[in-house]
């Protein structure tokens, strides 16, 4: 969700939900002609609404503990969870554009021990090494008006970053974002090229994307994820007055020509990621509805409509998070959501998968 929107408008109401024990299934299940399973949350981290939660990534250490990595909208910070029960570890960061410090981080990823953090209102990517969070540099200043997501794609040498930025046009009147026009949405996702040599960050700007076509074109962009199998950079669409819906680019940033879930979403597209199974695999994406996310999966080849399901609490979801690694708590992994700008929730993945009647095992 932009920040610049209206965001907090059912808070008050949030915070009392937030507070009350998880009601039972059909109860709380809100109507909705379409299927949608239920498959309760494993835990809810502590709800802190003054931080403005966006985003999570975990990280397991060699001794084999989780943590969950959250961005902090208005507080600038990093706020760090345990990954197998929700508790509060600790917190990272503060208010500045000094190594270590942060204005309005908003995307994250983790990729080995690197902790990659999209600053949108430092206009920057920031780097850090785990497990101590230390600084290695940032980059992408030179070119990122108003950035928020971000995946990266793991190489034989070195990472390609993509960061999708939703610059606007000024504002209206009522202090709504303009949209620019088609012909300037060419550089909606820029393309890095980044490496660690030594313990500093190197990155170098490869290409800006985005189609100026009516039916490419990417308006209100935050959530990206790519599957380099099958050459596909998926990008959640935003713009609700045209449409919420999932646009499918290739790796070197063309258009395919191919969308989808504008029939499927009745609220904001959101959060995108890929859950792989073998060759096959489905991609998890968010409709970011305020009273209850739901969550869809669609297969990872045919992008047909396979299944959809909600929790019992979580909603206003903007960051998702799959962690695939296996542990005492989550032996099939877990899905990591944020709760209406104020904390976690983790879904067990087996309970997911028996909801929706996917495979647990997978061919190799």
């Amino acid at each position: 969700m932009r920040g610049a929107r209206p965001a907090l408008a059912l808070l008050a109401l949030a915070v009392l939900a937030a507070c009350r024990p998880a009601t039972s299934p059909s109860a709380a299940a809100p109507a909705d002609a379409r299927e949608v399973a239920t498959v309760a949350e494993a835990f809810l981290t502590p709800m802190t609404p003054a931080d403005n939660i966006d985003s999570p990534a975990s990280w397991t250490s060699p001794e084999g503990q989780t943590w969950l990595i959250a961005t902090a909208k208005a507080t600038d910070k990093l706020v760090v969870y345990d990954g197998q029960t929700g508790a509060h570890l600790r917190d990272v960061g503060s208010t500045g554009t000094a190594p270590g410090q942060f204005v309005r981080p908003n995307g994250i990823a983790v990729v080995d021990d690197l902790v990659l953090i999209v600053e949108r209102d430092n206009h920057r990517v920031q780097v850090l090494q785990l497990p101590d969070f230390t600084p290695l540099g940032v980059f992408a200043a030179d070119d990122l008006r108003k950035p928020y997501g971000l995946w990266v794609n793991k190489q034989r040498e070195g990472y390609e970053v993509y960061v999708t930025d939703s610059y606007d046009a000024g504002e209206d009147a009522q202090g709504n974002d303009v949209l620019p026009p088609l012909a300037e949405l060419d550089k909606r996702v820029r393309r890095y090229q980044m490496n660690v040599t030594a313990g500093q960050v190197q990155a170098r700007l490869v290409a800006s994307i985005g189609d100026t076509s009516e039916a490419g074109a990417l308006r209100v962009v935050e959530s990206i994820w790519g599957d380099p199998a099958n050459d596909r950079l998926l990008v959640a669409e935003e713009d609700e007055t045209y449409a919420s819906e999932v646009k499918v680019y290739t790796l070197e940033g063309r258009f395919s020509g191919t969308t989808f879930g504008r029939e499927t979403f009745k609220a904001q597209a959101e959060g995108v990621m890929l859950r792989t199974c073998g060759k096959d695999g489905w991609w998890i994406t968010t409709e970011q509805d305020k009273q209850r996310s739901v969550f869809h999966l669609f297969d990872r080849h045919t992008l047909k409509h396979v299944g959809a399901f909600r929790g019992n609490t979580v909603a206003n979801t903007d960051g998702i998070w799959l962690d695939p690694t296996v542990s005492p708590r989550f032996p099939h992994g877990a899905l990591y959501a944020v709760h209406d700008d104020q904390g976690v929730v983790a879904f067990d993945w087996a309970s997911v998968a028996r909801q929706l009647s996917l495979p647990l095992e997978c061919a190799s």
